[in-house]
């Protein structure tokens, strides 16, 4: 059963032939309601009619015996006041619903008979009548009758009427419900006919309009099963022209490989460039040490060193880089960011740093914050002809730290290629001068990671101008007024 399920075809027909073979269920058995009370309505009015046209001709004084009970072969009784059967039509053989069953009038029952004048006058529905007067309150009821050999079901309307002579007489007549019965059933028989076949139509349109509508959705899935075998995320999945669930469901899928295929070459090439920048300085050191074994006199400690601490430098950074990547988020702690602007100029030669007067905070984690400002430090003090100003400053809800140099400055075209990883703007630095083009996109990303920017601007002094700016620590705030 589950795997005759297993399609959102075979799911969809199922659910919308259930849908709709609920919904003919309750149709029909309205229907069939509203049929019959209608057809027991109209047998009910078609009896008391004749009741009544006996009891007319009982107001007139019409003795029992000229009395019109034998008319379109309907059971007609009357009874007296005490349940005494006093006329009944000739071929009346059997009859049940009306209370008394006999069949044959009393023989003592006359036109003439003698009536007790201290008879009740109320008929037994308490309606008090006059004689010659007709009763308004019918009384229905189903009962059978057997005319002339034929048993019938029937409806059976009970009319009272007081005559001057005979007391007040109850007239039942009947009229048959194989109209009734016919008409249901034949109702009952197109249901049970038609909506098997009503039912296998919706189902077949249904399958045959799932399928065309999932036939893109099958299209999708199979060039997403073809991208994966082949590793190819330069391949697309075919987006359909209906401007539908589909087609945006196939948009989405060829952003998300967009996305995936720039995220994976990005990968590669940071790759490749740490790769080729951790060779130099590997190689440098292992010619070095190789030098230093074959020949101790001609050891260079001091480069070797430098080669050392270089590649730890360039590991430290790759790692950060990684752990940023991988979504790793920053502490929640309070950190006073003028001070850390201090501290991270602290000993720099020609740097200068003014701050707001009282800390200054934000939240986030101290070691990275502090690994932005020592990277636009040392990017600053690189491109710098004699002096760098730090500045740290509150604006509005915001924290900004600016750096700026008095260099050359960044051209407008390349303000945002420079925070790429490994990417250099000046040709004439060599990796040898300690530069992996890291520090930058490491800036940037912490920046980004602590909910804030970093970018950069022409400075006052004709340099660059890196500003960086950050949420502002509110409770901090709050307590250090």
């Amino acid at each position: 059963m589950s795997r005759l399920l297993g399609s959102v075809r075979a799911r969809a027909t199922l659910a919308a032939t259930l849908v709709v073979a609920v919904a003919l269920v309750a149709a029909g058995t309205a229907v069939l309601l509203s049929l019959r009370s209608n057809l027991l309505g109209e047998a009910g009015t078609q009896a008391e009619r004749s009741a009544r046209e006996v009891a007319t001709e009982l107001a007139v004084g019409t003795p029992y015996a000229d009395l019109s009970l034998d008319v379109d072969d309907r059971p007609v009784q009357v009874v007296d006041d005490d349940g005494v059967l006093v006329a009944a039509g000739e071929d009346l053989e059997r009859i049940t619903g009306t209370g008394v069953d006999a069949v044959k009038p009393q023989p003592a029952a006359s036109p003439g008979g003698e009536h007790d004048d201290d008879a009740d006058d109320d008929d037994d529905s308490g309606e008090s009548l006059e004689p010659g007067e007709i009763g308004g309150r019918i009384t229905v009821s189903d009962g059978t009758a057997t005319i002339d050999g034929d048993t019938e079901d029937y409806r059976f309307a009970a009319v009272p009427v007081k005559t001057e002579d005979r007391g007040t007489l109850t007239v039942y007549a009947g009229a048959p419900l194989s109209a009734e019965h016919g008409a249901v059933n034949t109702a009952l028989t197109v249901m049970l006919i038609g909506f098997p076949l009503l039912l296998a139509v919706v189902a077949w349109v249904t399958w045959l309009v799932t399928r065309r509508a999932l036939r893109p959705v099958e299209g999708i899935r199979r060039e997403m099963a073809a991208i994966t075998a082949s590793e190819d995320l330069a391949r697309r999945v075919p987006v359909p022209g209906t401007h539908d669930e589909v087609a945006r469901l196939a948009t989405t899928t060829n952003e998300t490989l967009a996305a995936l295929e720039s995220s994976v070459e990005r990968q590669r090439g940071f790759v490749a460039d740490a790769s080729h920048e951790l060779r130099s300085p590997i190689a440098s050191l292992r010619t070095q040490l190789e030098v230093a074994a074959a020949h101790p006199e001609l050891l260079d400690l001091d480069g070797a060193v430098a080669d050392t601490v270089r590649l730890q430098r360039l590991a430290a950074d790759l790692l950060l880089l990684a752990r940023l990547d991988a979504g790793e988020r920053p502490a929640e702690a309070r950190v006073d960011l003028a001070a850390l602007a201090r501290e991270a100029a602290e000993g720099r030669t020609g740097v200068s740093v003014r701050g707001a007067d009282g800390p200054v905070s934000v939240a986030g984690s101290r070691g990275q914050l502090g690994r932005v400002l020592a990277n636009l430090l040392d990017n600053a003090q690189r491109h710098a002809r004699s002096a760098v100003e730090v500045t740290v400053r509150r604006d509005g809800d915001a924290v900004v730290a600016a750096v700026a140099d008095d260099g050359d400055g960044v051209p407008a075209a390349d303000r945002e290629r420079i925070f790429e990883r490994f990417v250099r703007l000046d040709a004439a630095r060599s990796r040898d001068d300690g530069g992996a083009g890291l520090g930058l996109a490491i800036a940037r990303d912490v920046a980004v990671r602590h909910g804030g920017t970093l970018t950069v601007h022409d400075a006052p002094a004709g340099g660059a101008l890196f500003e960086l700016r950050l949420p502002g620590d509110r409770a901090g705030t709050a307590r250090d007024m």
